[in-house]
């Protein structure tokens, strides 16, 4: 796994290994980060579920002011700290160690400019993220993948890109 473009371009990243990683795609990222570009510079970023924190990294290369990386996994959190050291990029990183999901219900209304999610796919925490979010928008905009086949609730500013068996879904806030 690498970063694709920026200050930190084809650097390597450690993953964490095992049946239940799922590292986002290469090309799936990059076409992520592709259709973020506009809304990275300058942003506060809320990577959630982080994992190796690949997907905050990229944004923190591409431009964003900083990012706080949450996630509950101890190995996974060894991993994205080690990341974050090999980068030099800890004045720029926070840290949290919790459930994504309790962490995001705590957050005041558009505490972040973006958030992103890859959280596991077969646990449908995907329809529950969009849903806490149409609830109380804790970024100007919400990006996360998912299985295609997972059902997401229609909400109001969503977009939907496929490939393949992967979508990502976009929600952008009300004013």
């Amino acid at each position: 796994m690498r970063i694709i473009a920026g200050e930190w371009r084809g650097r390597r990243l450690k993953a964490p290994s095992g049946r239940s990683v799922r590292p986002t795609a290469d090309r799936v990222r990059e076409a992520w980060m592709s259709a973020m570009e506009p809304s990275i510079s300058g942003a506060r970023v809320l990577d959630l579920f982080a994992g190796s924190g690949a997907l905050g990294l990229e944004t923190l290369s591409r431009g964003a002011e900083e990012v706080v990386f949450v996630e509950r996994a101890r190995g996974a959190l060894s991993i994205l700290r080690s990341n974050i050291d090999q980068l030099q990029a800890g004045a720029r990183c926070t840290v949290v160690q919790r459930d994504a999901m309790k962490f995001v219900v705590e957050l005041e209304a558009h505490a972040f400019d973006l958030a992103m999610a890859d959280p596991p796919y077969d646990l449908a925490l995907a329809a529950l993220l969009v849903e806490r979010f149409a609830e109380k928008p804790f970024a100007r905009e919400l990006w996360l993948e998912h299985r295609t086949a997972q059902e997401i609730p229609d909400v109001s500013g969503l977009r939907q890109r496929v490939y393949g068996d992967t979508t990502l879904t976009t929600v952008v806030a009300d004013a």
